[in-house]
């Protein structure tokens, strides 16, 4: 009698009460973004904080942002050294979220953050791979989703998560990590295989965001044009890639949509590299479910293009 009652209730109560009992989701970038988006796939859809080409590092938190998150249940995202702006705000504006910070899940692979923009030296051994337990013990690379088998970890982090949060839905989302376990172990095989001829051959980025993604990979990237991503390199530090491109005989130099390509340009001036673009963070790629692989596919493609002479 109870449930009879309370569902011809329903038509008397305010419009939009039903679908404010859902669980707010949030999401900080658009990588994080899409892989929440997969697992929701079928209940809901998740809200988005940085939308378009914008950094997060130099993110201005807008109203609509900032009404998102007040009304967040649960906010997934990588973690402070990524979304630096973001999180100033997550502590007053989602006070009462759950706040998942992906990097530190378990089944992370970890690597630790190069420094001065050098890395040719770092390619002659293989680097420490960590686990969540040492973050706080070595400064770390936290452009963790650019590996697929971080990707994964995350996927399971992102349903479990839900699942205890709204066990309704538990099953969908269980059955949508496992069918996101298996793409993405397919994206890796695709990424490895469309990459395989251009393994080996030297490259410069922008900023150094790309190293899960050369490991994972076997990639050789010989350093970045700056060396953090908020600060313009030098005359001098231009004059020294220059000789560098030129002395390791460099194929390319990668810019992003999301800084001044016109550093890059002077780089690779008269050098003979060639210059492409390479987006760590999908700006340029409508967000949702697709996003993550869409990412990973360009990328691989981008630098099989500019390192294939």
């Amino acid at each position: 009698m109870r449930l009879v009652i309370a569902t011809a209730l329903i038509g008397w109560l305010p419009t939009g009460w039903a679908q404010a009992a859902q669980l707010q989701v949030v999401a900080t970038i658009k990588p994080v973004h899409s892989l929440v988006s997969a697992v929701m796939s079928g209940v809901a859809s998740p809200g988005l904080v940085i939308q378009g080409t914008t950094s997060p590092h130099s993110f201005a938190m807008r109203p609509s942002a900032a009404r998102m998150l007040e009304d967040a249940d649960v906010v997934f995202l990588v973690g402070e050294a990524v979304e630096t702006s973001v999180m100033r705000s997550i502590g007053t504006l989602a006070a009462d979220a759950r706040v998942v910070e992906l990097s530190a899940v378990e089944g992370m692979v970890l690597r630790p953050l190069r420094e001065g923009g050098n890395f040719e030296q770092d390619h002659a051994h293989e680097h420490s791979h960590g686990d969540a337990e040492h973050a706080d013990q070595v400064a770390l690379d936290m452009h963790v989703w650019l590996d697929p088998v971080n990707a994964s970890a995350m996927v399971q982090a992102i349903a479990g998560t839900l699942a205890d949060m709204d066990p309704g839905n538990a099953a969908t989302y269980a059955g949508n990590a496992a069918s996101l376990h298996e793409e993405l172990r397919q994206l890796g095989e695709e990424i490895a295989s469309t990459l395989a001829p251009v393994q080996g051959e030297a490259f410069l980025v922008f900023h150094d965001a790309y190293q899960h993604f050369e490991d994972r990979f076997g990639l050789v990237a010989a350093g970045s044009a700056v060396v953090t991503a908020d600060r313009s390199p030098g005359v001098r530090r231009i004059r020294d890639l220059r000789a560098k491109v030129q002395k390791l005989d460099v194929k390319c130099v990668m810019s992003e949509p999301q800084f001044d390509p016109r550093i890059v340009h002077v780089i690779a001036r008269g050098t003979g590299a060639k210059v492409g673009s390479v987006d760590p963070l999908g700006g340029t790629i409508d967000s949702g479910p697709q996003l993550y692989s869409t990412l990973l596919g360009n990328m691989a493609a981008s630098f099989r293009d500019c390192l294939s002479g």
